[in-house]
């Protein structure tokens, strides 16, 4: 038996996630635990700012990608693996940490740790072509989480101060910088491409992948409890169902199997 097919594998996995994402983060000055959600959205609010005129490249190259697994899937599934694995260390590189008024230096060290892993696990999948993506072999089902890929890949929102507010300016379809430059925004696209090449998809980084994007979905339901960051709650709705429906279909298959 080999070892992903062992019981506990995953949940062990599972909790390597979680202790992960709770790695405190390095900060400049002192911070109270307590406080922890209010340093991490200093480090988001201007982390990606020196970045921001780059943000059409990355919705160029998932449209390239995704075209070129529709016109030959082997081929572009090896892209698609290989193109988001360097995405998240893109990410990793440029979102976790950043200078910030009230903390100074701060990085997010869980949020660094995990996005490396990905991106280094997706590379190898690319790496062992373990990822084959035929967009017409998917059930119709399927496509319904296509409007929340689809409102990541937009990213329609603006910040002023503290304020998120919903900014639907059609040209942020191919020029928002928050789509590639945020693990939030990059992870329900990813997977809803994942989603639609399901069971041709390396199952081990299929399941970390949708439980780690379920588990900052969760973390993110913080922003409903504050109304100037309403809208970014509802941003980060596509991080919590696609994950959910992608982890669904990973462990169903999985008990199938196992039968």
């Amino acid at each position: 038996m080999r070892l992903t097919e062992r019981k506990w594998f995953y949940p062990l996995v599972y909790l390597a996630l979680v202790i992960i994402a709770f790695l405190p983060l390095y900060t400049e000055r002192p911070y109270d635990p307590r406080d922890t959600s209010a340093v991490i959205f200093e480090i988001l609010q201007r982390a990606t700012l020196p970045y921001t005129a780059w943000g059409w490249v990355f919705h160029i190259l998932t449209l390239a990608v995704v075209g070129l697994a529709i016109w030959k899937p082997p081929l572009g599934g090896r892209a698609i693996a290989g193109y988001f694995g360097l995405n998240y260390l893109v990410i990793a590189a440029t979102q976790t940490r950043a200078q910030t008024p009230t903390y100074g230096y701060a990085v997010h060290t869980g949020a660094l740790v995990a996005e490396v892993l990905l991106g280094l696990l997706w590379l190898w999948v690319a790496w062992k072509g373990r990822l084959v993506v035929s967009f017409r072999d998917a059930p119709r089902w399927r496509w319904l989480l296509l409007p929340f890929a689809l409102l990541v890949f937009w990213s329609p929102l603006r910040f002023e101060g503290t304020r998120v507010l919903p900014d639907f300016n059609p040209l942020l379809l191919l020029t928002s910088p928050d789509y590639g430059l945020a693990y939030c925004f990059l992870t329900p696209v990813f997977l809803f491409l994942l989603v639609l090449a399901w069971p041709q998809v390396d199952r081990f980084a299929f399941r970390v992948t949708a439980f780690n994007g379920l588990l900052y979905g969760l973390f993110n339901l913080n922003h409903w409890a504050v109304p100037e960051r309403m809208w970014l709650g509802v941003m980060h709705l596509p991080l919590l169902v696609v994950p959910m429906v992608a982890l669904v279909m990973g462990h169903r298959a999985y008990r199938v199997k196992e039968r």
